[in-house]
């Protein structure tokens, strides 16, 4: 393994319920000799990739640093996309007054590349976060429009319950997109969080390809298909002309 691989793996070893690390637990997720990560880690430090912390919720550790941040939100695709999204977005939001979220498929999981407003109850979805896609408004959008093997990798790489709500099953899963395909927009009904809905599209690029979900999220109170499901579906519609005729 090389340098940089090593570094990456490194990088790679953090996730959102493990923000912050011990040395010996980058080790461990890693498997790299401790050696090793205690060189790769101090030289990351000196760049300001990795940070540490003495103390706070987590704990004393190291956590990304914000020289990754700062570089993140140059990443040309996901910045294209964010430029193209936020006026509608702001739209959406000013005519729903729900939580605005915009999504894209990477691996089996979504990444959150813009939220606007909040919920008044707890999410844990958050700019830069993830989430699996099949229990996600925005990540159902998404598989209903992609490939047969993209659906199937997502199968594959199981199906886990975030909520009594969350489908678990392949057969599930199937249905469920067929009628996001049939009506044009996807519901999240407390399968990602408990107390909270929403009402997702997807949104189209350049190449006719589906390239990311939209969503409008709110306590499940609050949160009507009925009325939303319009709004939605025309933002997502307007996101998708501006990145055809944006040539994303």
């Amino acid at each position: 393994m090389t340098l940089l691989a090593r570094a990456a793996s490194i990088v790679g070893a953090f996730d959102e319920p493990s923000p912050v690390l011990s040395l010996a637990e980058l080790t461990a997720r890693t498997g790299l000799p401790k050696s090793t990560v205690h060189r790769i880690v101090a030289e990351l430090l000196d760049l300001r990739i990795l940070e540490w912390q003495e103390s706070g919720v987590s704990g004393a550790g190291y956590h990304l640093g914000m020289w990754l941040f700062e570089r993140g939100e140059l990443v040309p695709v996901h910045r294209s996309l964010s430029d193209a999204a936020l006026p509608v977005m702001e739209d959406l939001r000013e005519a729903t007054r729900q939580r605005i979220h915009l999504a894209v498929l990477e691996g089996v999981d979504v990444v959150y590349v813009e939220i606007l407003g909040s919920t008044g109850v707890s999410v844990t979805s958050r700019t830069g976060g993830r989430l699996p896609a099949h229990a996600t408004g925005v990540g159902k959008a998404i598989l209903a429009y992609s490939s047969a093997a993209t659906v199937r990798a997502q199968v594959e790489a199981g199906l886990p319950r975030l909520t009594p709500r969350t489908i678990s099953t392949p057969a599930g899963l199937t249905r469920e997109l067929r009628k996001i395909r049939s009506v044009g927009m996807a519901l999240d009904l407390e399968e990602s969080h408990p107390g909270v809905s929403c009402v997702a599209a997807p949104v189209f690029g350049a190449d006719r390809r589906v390239r990311a979900g939209l969503s409008a999220t709110g306590p499940t109170k609050s949160v009507d298909p009925v009325t939303l499901g319009p709004a939605v579906r025309t933002a997502a519609f307007t996101l998708s002309r501006v990145l055809r005729e944006s040539g994303l």
